[in-house]
C-alpha cells in the first residue's frame, strides 16, 4: 500500500477508535426535572470538605434548588454549545439565595442552563419561578435532632403539601444511606407531568439518615 493510502487509512481508524459523542443541542429537550437537595444532607457528604458557603454556620439552608434540568424522555443533554455571553460573577451572586452559592449557580447554568436555550437570566428566572411554584414542606426545618425515616415519607409530605402533585411526578434520592433529593418533573412550562422511565425510580430505604438544620 502506497504511503499517501497508508496514511489516510491510519487517520480514518485512528477516528473510528474514538468513543462516540453525542452532540446535544440548546433547547432541544422534553421537559424539565427540578432538583431540590437538602442542604444539611448535602454539606455532610460533600459541601463542607469543599468549603462551600451554603455549609457556613447560620447559613440556614433547607431545601435548595440543586437544579432545573432539561431532559429528554430518557437521558439528558449537557454542556451544550450556545450562543449566550455567559453570567457574571454578579449574576451568579444574585443566585445564591437560590441555589445556594454562586458558584453552584454558574455550574448549573454551565451544563444544565446551557442547554435550555435560554439566556441566562432567562433560565435563572424561570428556575426561581419553578422553585416558587413547589411548596416545601417546613415539617423538615423544625427537627431539631438528625432521625431515621422512610424514603417514601419525603415524598408523601412534598404530595399532602402541592395539590395535583402525584407519586409517578417525584422521586426522592439517597445517597450513603442519607435522603439526598427531592426530584420533580415538569413540563416546559412547569406544569406537573409524569416522569421518565430513567427519572421515575424512588430510594426504597426505610431507615434514610434526615440531618437537621445546624
Amino acid at each position: 500500500m502506497e504511503r499517501p493510502q497508508m496514511l489516510r487509512l491510519l487517520a480514518l481508524l485512528s477516528t473510528l477508535a474514538l468513543p462516540a459523542q453525542a452532540q446535544h443541542t440548546a433547547g432541544d429537550f422534553d421537559y424539565y426535572v427540578m432538583a431540590l437537595s437538602w442542604s444539611p444532607n448535602w454539606c455532610a457528604l460533600e459541601g463542607a470538605d469543599r468549603g462551600s458557603p451554603q455549609c457556613d454556620s447560620g447559613a440556614d439552608f433547607g431545601w435548595v434548588l440543586h437544579g432545573l434540568w432539561p431532559q429528554y424522555e430518557r437521558g439528558w443533554p449537557a454542556d451544550c454549545r450556545h450562543s449566550f455571553r455567559n453570567p457574571s460573577r454578579f449574576e451568579t451572586s444574585a443566585q445564591a439565595d437560590l441555589f445556594g452559592s454562586s458558584g453552584s449557580a454558574w455550574h448549573q447554568w454551565n451544563k444544565h442552563g446551557s442547554c435550555s436555550g435560554l439566556a441566562p437570566n432567562d433560565y435563572y428566572a424561570l428556575a426561581r419561578e419553578a422553585y416558587s411554584r413547589i411548596a416545601r414542606p417546613e415539617v423538615f426545618r423544625k427537627l431539631d435532632r438528625a432521625v431515621t425515616l422512610p424514603a417514601s415519607l419525603i415524598e408523601e409530605a412534598f404530595m399532602k403539601e402541592n395539590d395535583g402533585l402525584d407519586a409517578d411526578e417525584i422521586t426522592i434520592t439517597c445517597r450513603a444511606g442519607r435522603i439526598q433529593e427531592a426530584r420533580i418533573c415538569l413540563t416546559r412550562d412547569l406544569e406537573l407531568r409524569r416522569c421518565g422511565d430513567d427519572v421515575i425510580r424512588d430510594c426504597t430505604l426505610d431507615d434514610a439518615l434526615f440531618a437537621p438544620i445546624p
